[in-house]
């Protein structure tokens, strides 16, 4: 009798393009879609392998006995940190490194849209407006500016590349030390390390997990350590930020502006008073959004596959206990 196929189970509509290459590539395993919540609970119990989806609740894996690997499609996985599944030997992956090219670029379009003043021009096309002379904008020019990265995972590196490229001088804040790329300044490490970041830089973004220890890494005291008239964005997750003491900044002139791909919560309810703040863009986290991100992601997804169909170690494999 042949040996019975790994059930992999994807919890998303993935693209039939996409479908197809797992399936030629990787035809060693059968594959079930279970985008909904309904055909999830009649999938679990054969689920080998899943790919895609929210996190598991207990109930979840409690049904899903075989269950040896979850593969993320985002980066950030904190929604996965739960006492169940950090205490099973199930091995979690993530999206890290996917999104870093894109959400690289997303960082430049609003530190742009500011040097630019943009939110101002846009908003004098939407009245139909061309003031004599052209009126006055608030602009600056990014060449020759501090860059602040929070956090070098590789969308920080990605980022480093780019602003080294326009001629931006680049810090970077990590955990533990090491020998940079030619495109980063400058590495701080050490407990004094961000507050002397936070006095240096004209932009700062933060590119870090959300986890107890990076929980509100930017709060009142954080902003007020902030080199007066600097930009603060985030890509990471809206948990970063004290989302009051961001707007309390905002509002008294001492932070210049806010770009935020995410928030605190998120969907941002229509009457937060975020949405008001003086100078902010708020893009809805869609900083990975790109017709090419699942050409990238697709070939994790088919590596990983091939990994663990051969019993090898897996690309991105997230640590539990830590938490990304």
């Amino acid at each position: 009798m042949a040996e019975q196929k790994p059930t992999i189970v994807l919890r998303m509509e993935l693209e039939e393009r996409y479908l197809a290459r797992l399936r030629e590539q990787c035809p060693d395993a059968e594959y079930v879609i279970a985008a909904d919540d309904k055909s999830w609970q009649q999938a679990r119990q054969q689920a080998t392998a899943v790919i895609g989806g929210g996190a598991p609740s207990a109930e979840d894996l409690a049904a899903a006995p075989n269950l040896r690997w979850i593969q993320a499609t985002s980066a950030g996985v904190e929604a996965f940190m739960t006492p169940e599944l950090a205490g099973s030997d199930i091995v979690l992956t993530n999206f890290s490194g996917i999104h870093a090219t894109n959400i690289a670029d997303h960082v430049l379009a609003l530190i742009f849209a500011f040097a630019r003043d943009l939110k101002t021009l846009f908003a004098r096309q939407d009245r139909r407006e061309w003031p004599e002379g052209g009126g006055e904008l608030t602009t600056f020019e990014p060449s020759g500016q501090t860059l602040g990265i929070v956090g070098l995972g590789e969308i920080g590196e990605a980022l480093a590349l780019k602003a080294h490229g326009l001629g931006m001088r680049v810090w970077a804040l990590q955990r533990h030390p090491f020998n940079p790329p030619p495109s980063i300044d400058r590495v701080l490490t050490g407990s004094d390390a961000l507050n002397e970041m936070l006095g240096e830089s004209d932009h700062v973004v933060l590119c870090l997990p959300l986890t107890d220890s990076t929980k509100h890494i930017i709060g009142r005291e954080e902003l007020a350590q902030m080199k007066p008239g600097a930009y603060l964005y985030n890509i990471g997750r809206g948990g970063l930020i004290d989302q009051k003491a961001l707007i309390e900044a905002l509002r008294k002139g001492t932070l210049a502006g806010a770009g935020l791909d995410v928030t605190d919560p998120e969907p941002l309810p229509a009457d937060a008073p975020l949405w008001d703040a003086p100078n902010v863009l708020i893009t809805g986290h869609n900083a990975a959004a790109t017709p090419k991100l699942w050409e990238r992601g697709i070939e994790l997804v088919i590596d990983n596959v091939r990994r663990f169909l051969g019993d090898e170690e897996l690309r991105n494999v997230v640590n539990t206990k830590a938490g990304y």
